[in-house]
């Protein structure tokens, strides 16, 4: 509200989709309504909502380098962004979620590109810690395998697959040291997600690094988001609000 009166420039949060969705979920399901209604009742400060459209890609480089979707999304989508509206172009007030795909998609934009990003978040985050042996063919694995050849390879590749899991990259935490994350799951989640969010947990806090997380009662999709998407909007509100009391105290952010 107030965009087009005025000149004011804000924050950005960009929220990646699940598998199977578009950038028009957010708007059709309850993400649009959640916000305005949070923003509406002074709980967050305003700040501008970008959803793109990741297709299947997980937000990676494909595995065969006929996508090349985090190349775009760095390199060429958030700059577009920048340029066409008015948001604050600097890290501190730039920050990314998303859920099931989408969260696996933040994590790992948010850890490998913390110049960009200085928050990320995700719900039920679609984290595997490792793939079994021989991958099958049919039931849960064999659909997890089978949609993960597109950006992994096919055969899916398991060095690559690793080399992007959120789970390998948090081994590492002085690589996004500045990084604020927030993530949640559901403990009846039904593609078994919990296990590698709390994995992921465990790593970050036997690494020390600052991180909030929460296994919340309830499941997977949209029906989880509907009770706990408010908590990733306030978590970035908090991160926007201090990146713009320092705006307003005349600090820069990184760029």
């Amino acid at each position: 509200p107030g965009y087009e009166a005025g000149s004011a420039r804000y924050p950005a949060l960009y929220f990646l989709h699940g598998l199977f969705e578009n950038e028009l979920s957010w708007s059709e399901q309850s993400g649009l309504e959640t916000w305005e209604t949070l923003m509406s009742q002074g709980k967050i400060g305003k700040f501008i909502v970008v959803m793109p459209d990741g297709g299947k890609s997980f937000w990676v480089n494909s595995f065969d380098g006929h996508e090349r979707y985090e190349d775009f999304f760095i390199r060429e989508f958030i700059p577009a962004i920048d340029r066409k509206y008015r948001t604050i172009a600097n890290r501190d007030a730039r920050g990314i979620s998303g859920t099931s795909m989408g969260g696996y998609g933040a994590l790992h934009l948010g850890m490998r590109h913390p110049d960009v990003f200085g928050s990320a978040s995700a719900h039920s985050a679609a984290l595997i810690a490792s793939l079994p042996h021989p991958l099958p063919t049919e039931g849960r694995w064999g659909f997890y395998a089978q949609v993960l050849q597109e950006p992994f390879g096919a055969p899916l590749n398991e060095a690559y697959f690793a080399e992007n899991n959120p789970l390998h990259l948090a081994e590492h935490p002085e690589r996004f040291a500045d990084l604020k994350s927030y993530f949640d799951c559901g403990d009846q989640d039904r593609y078994g997600f919990d296990a590698g969010n709390k994995e992921l947990d465990q790593i970050l806090t036997s690494h020390g690094f600052p991180h909030e997380f929460a296994l919340r009662p309830g499941g997977h999709g949209w029906s989880y988001l509907e009770q706990y998407l408010h908590f990733t909007l306030e978590f970035h509100s908090r991160i926007f609000a201090q990146a713009l009391a320092a705006r307003g105290s005349g600090k820069r952010g990184s760029q």
